[in-house]
Order: C-alpha cells, then sequence, then structure tokens
C-alpha cells in the first residue's frame, strides 16, 4: 500500500514522503495513528494544503522532547527489586516498570517510548534508550539494586554478587575449618 508519511517514521522515511509499506503495518498502526494517509490525488492534496500546520506541530513536538531529554539526560534512577544472591532477580524490570519509576520522578513517558529489547533480569546498572521523539533520542541510567544503600554501592562501582559484597565475607579467604572443627570427636551414630 503507498501511504503519505504524515510526519517522520523510523525506519520508513520523512515527512511528506510517499512510500510503499505493507498493508497490515499502514491499517494498524500508521494510519490509526494518523503518521499516514492513503496516497491518492485527494489526499496528496489535502496534505500539501496542511503541510505548514504539519510542519509547525512536528517542530513543537521536537522542542517539547528536547527540553524533557535536556532535563533528563545523564540522570541514574534506582529500582529496588529482589534477587538472589548470584544478582538474578526474582522477575523482571520491563518497560512498564520503567515509566512508573520516571513517572515517580515527575516524567511523562509512555511505555511505547521506552526502548527495552529484553527485560532486565538481573542487579545493576542499565542503560536504557528512550525514544522522545522521532528526531529525539536519550539514554537513562537504571540502577537495580536489593535496597537503596546497595543502589548506592553500586553506583559507585562496586560488585554486588559476590558474598562478600552482599555479607561481608571474604570467599576467597574461606578454609575448611572455618565452617567446621576437625578435632571435635564424632558423636552418635550406629557404629557397634
Amino acid at each position: 500500500m503507498q501511504v503519505i508519511l504524515l510526519e517522520r517514521v523510523a525506519k520508513l522515511g520523512q515527512m511528506g514522503e510517499t512510500v510503499k509499506v505493507r498493508d497490515g503495518f499502514a491499517r494498524n498502526y500508521l494510519l490509526p495513528l494518523g503518521k499516514a494517509l492513503r496516497a491518492n490525488e485527494a489526499n496528496k492534496k489535502r496534505f500539501e494544503a496542511e503541510r505548514s500546520t504539519l510542519e509547525a506541530r512536528n517542530l513543537e513536538r521536537k522542542s517539547e522532547a528536547q527540553a524533557v531529554a535536556e532535563t533528563l539526560g545523564g540522570k541514574s534512577f534506582i529500582v529496588v527489586r529482589s534477587a538472589g544472591e548470584t544478582g538474578q532477580l526474582y522477575g523482571s524490570v520491563a518497560a512498564r516498570d520503567i515509566v512508573e519509576v520516571l513517572g515517580a520522578e515527575g516524567f511523562n513517558i509512555g511505555r511505547n517510548q521506552v526502548d527495552l529489547n529484553n527485560p532486565i533480569k538481573t542487579i545493576g546498572l542499565h542503560d536504557v534508550v528512550l525514544h522522545l521523539h522521532a528526531e529525539v533520542e536519550i539514554k537513562v541510567q537504571m540502577n537495580v539494586a536489593r535496597s537503596a544503600e546497595e543502589a548506592e554501592r553500586q553506583q559507585k562501582g562496586e560488585s554486588l554478587t559476590s558474598a562478600d559484597a552482599i555479607y561481608g565475607v571474604d570467599e576467597d579467604a574461606l578454609k575448611p575449618e572455618d565452617f567446621f572443627n576437625p578435632e571435635a570427636e564424632f558423636e552418635g551414630g550406629d557404629d557397634e
């Protein structure tokens, strides 16, 4: 299907271009969201008549997105989740969780603006890309930890997946004598 793009669409084209897309993509995404019009003579004339309004609206959205990007730039957000000793989360941090964390900080971001191919399943520092506008994207850091104290330690560069980090025990320095007393007498049993 041939469509006229009403705004820039990533990996497809710029505003005003006539592009060929699959019918389902046009019917289910581009046309309902107002990102494109079917390419016919009437819609070409309509687009040319509305071109200046569309460009002004696009420029306004882009400047709003850039303002949000400047305030979000370089920020780190803490996400507290329960996890095992190896750092594996009991669950995951998905796009909706990131939207909630950003919303709690006062940023109104949609779930479709979070570029997260796979959910976060381990503690640590994770970079997440936000697409605020077709031409504006920014990276924020998600600090996933078991507690706020661990998040602070993690921010300083400490790894929290070892027993030393969790319990204050140096795993390499442990000896068998630390767990049992070799001189202790064996008590009980069925020795006859």
